[in-house]
């Protein structure tokens, strides 16, 4: 994978998508990176969740001279124009001060979320991208919230979610994801691992267009447990686990030690690596590609993509936010919409709070 583009096959959706770009916590850089991306042509519809004011404020102080136009729905799709913004308008609860966090606009982070993974189940978006949150807020004002990818996965109808981000070159996905180091171990078990593995199998295929995907899967262990001397997970839960699928088809190559995983030769084989937990995969695509790593949500029945970085609270509102890893996320975005050969079913969310 690392001499050069990753595999990937023809389209199979040839109409023009409509994204979704929540616009994340308001008082961060979210609403900056979405009147950034404004600017750009996209061969696309691009439609913002977000407080239409909050951007014309926030428009204003960034000095940028965007047309915000409130989002109607229609069965037309239109091409973005550079200099406009359509907005799916969802007001704050209270005005936003650029850096300054207020709990009170948790509610509305949520609903941003909520409206467009609503837009996508129905079929009316093809795709969410989503700009950062602060989850410390939302669990301020009483709402517990792990983060986009649990929530999502829970309200578009309680699917197992697989966390994946990718570059140009790498893709790497996650058995296990926001645990602590100790509780790992006990988490990879056969049912995790089969239902992780076949989720990375079947959205390789059907997301980016690969017809036998190919996967390296990482062992737990150091040396992937050095033949049961340096633990026994290796033995006794992942290959087991690896041979099972194999005899169904798949192309699995593991358990490997993380050390010599991400070597060329290793990467050669693979169109994604699994890691088995938070911090054996992600600091490696991090380097290879920080500031245009995709985070990407497999397993659910939405297409759903996002940025790799936090809201930079001390950035937003000065015009020095970077935009490049929300321009990789919806450039992946679209293409994972026109690869997607299964539309997702009409279902309703739960919403976050109630009416």
């Amino acid at each position: 994978m690392t001499a050069g583009a990753l595999r990937q096959t023809g389209l199979s959706n040839p109409k023009t998508p409509r994204l979704v770009v929540t616009s994340g916590e308001p008082a961060g850089i979210g609403p900056d990176l979405c009147l950034a991306i404004a600017a750009r042509e996209w061969p696309c519809d691009v439609v913002v969740a977000g407080d239409i004011e909050l951007l014309r404020e926030r428009a204003q102080q960034l000095h940028l001279s965007i047309r915000l136009l409130p989002y109607v729905s229609s069965t037309v799709v239109p091409i973005h124009q550079p200099g406009t913004l359509r907005v799916l308008h969802v007001p704050t609860a209270v005005r936003v001060r650029p850096g300054t966090l207020d709990v009170a606009n948790a509610r509305y982070v949520l609903n941003l979320l909520d409206a467009a993974a609503q837009g996508c189940l129905s079929g009316e978006f093809d795709a969410m991208v989503t700009a950062p949150v602060q989850k410390s807020v939302i669990n301020d004002a009483g709402v517990p919230f792990s983060g986009h990818t649990e929530y999502l996965a829970e309200h578009t109808g309680g699917a197992h979610p697989v966390m994946m981000l990718a570059t140009d070159t790498l893709r790497v996905a996650l058995a296990t994801t926001h645990l602590p180091l100790r509780e790992v171990s006990t988490a990879i078990t056969d049912e995790l691992l089969t239902r992780v593995i076949r989720i990375i199998n079947k959205d390789l295929h059907t997301r980016f267009g690969i017809p036998t995907p190919r996967i390296l899967v990482c062992g737990l262990n150091p040396h992937a447990g050095e033949s049961g001397h340096l633990g026994r997970e290796e033995i006794e839960v992942i290959a087991p686990v690896l041979e099972r699928l194999r005899q169904e088809g798949l192309q699995l190559v593991g358990p490997a030690p993380a050390d010599t995983a991400f070597t060329p030769h290793m990467l050669q084989q693979a169109d994604a690596v699994l890691a088995m937990f938070h911090d054996q995969g992600l600091p490696v695509i991090k380097f290879a590609g920080f500031g245009e790593v995709v985070n990407i949500t497999l397993g659910l029945p939405i297409v759903r993509t996002s940025v790799d970085h936090g809201t930079a609270l001390s950035l937003a509102g000065t015009g020095k936010a970077d935009a490049s890893s929300l321009v990789k996320s919806m450039q992946v975005a679209i293409q994972m919409a026109l690869r997607t050969t299964h539309a997702p079913t009409p279902q309703a969310i739960r919403p976050a709070f109630p009416a």
